[in-house]
């Protein structure tokens, strides 16, 4: 589940961003939504627990992470979410297969083939499994990004603007892939978009609509 109490970040003063309380239970869906600079991107990084609240609590998977000290912060964020930024931080010296294995080796967990092969193979990448980051297309990254994310059956799942780089068939494959990975590992879903074929494909979906700060 999500919760936000009171949430307030500042990345510069006088500017606020607060954020009307919301909650998702868990294994529904929800999606942020509103115009460049309303904070959708921070709002996820606030969640991942990737950014800090100045003032308000987050609650994630039953966890107020506003109380963790970022040590075990990493951990619990390592083992309960899968996140998406719109930055990818791939590792530009490793394929594809060798990106998502890091997870594993971050973890000090046995890295498991079969579902990497197998989330390669839901999301086109199984012929790319060899390329690196800059012989990918910025969609093809996107989707490596997005198999990485779901390597752990994430608990939380957090995906800032997952189809802005995909055609219309990817996009629906990618969403596709999305909403039946959160209902098979009873994830919660949060997606940021501004893309209104997302938010056609999740009616059920709570959401969030946040306004640009003056």
């Amino acid at each position: 589940m999500l919760a936000l109490h009171r949430v307030e970040f500042a990345w510069a003063a006088p500017s606020v961003l607060r954020f009307a309380d919301f909650e998702v239970a868990q294994g529904a869906s929800a999606l942020l939504v509103g115009p460049s600079g309303s904070g959708k991107s921070t709002l996820l990084a606030l969640v991942a627990g990737l950014l800090t609240p100045h003032a308000g609590r987050v609650v994630v998977a039953g966890t107020d992470i506003t109380t963790l000290p970022r040590g075990a912060r990493d951990a619990w964020r390592g083992a309960t979410l899968g996140f998406v930024p719109q930055r990818l931080h791939l590792s530009a010296s490793l394929g594809v297969a060798e990106n998502l294995a890091l997870p594993y080796i971050a973890a000090g967990l046995a890295i498991d083939q079969a579902r990497i092969a197998a989330l390669l193979g839901r999301l086109g990448l199984a012929p790319l499994a060899q390329r690196r980051p800059h012989e990918l297309s910025v969609g093809q990254a996107q989707r490596v990004a997005l198999a990485r994310a779901l390597l752990r059956r994430p608990r939380v799942l957090l995906v800032d603007e997952p189809t802005a780089n995909l055609d219309p068939a990817m996009t629906d494959a990618v969403i596709t892939l999305l909403t039946e990975t959160a209902h098979e590992d009873g994830a919660t879903l949060v997606v940021a978009t501004h893309d209104a074929r997302v938010r056609a494909r999740l009616p059920g979906a709570r959401v969030l609509a946040l306004e640009a700060t003056p």
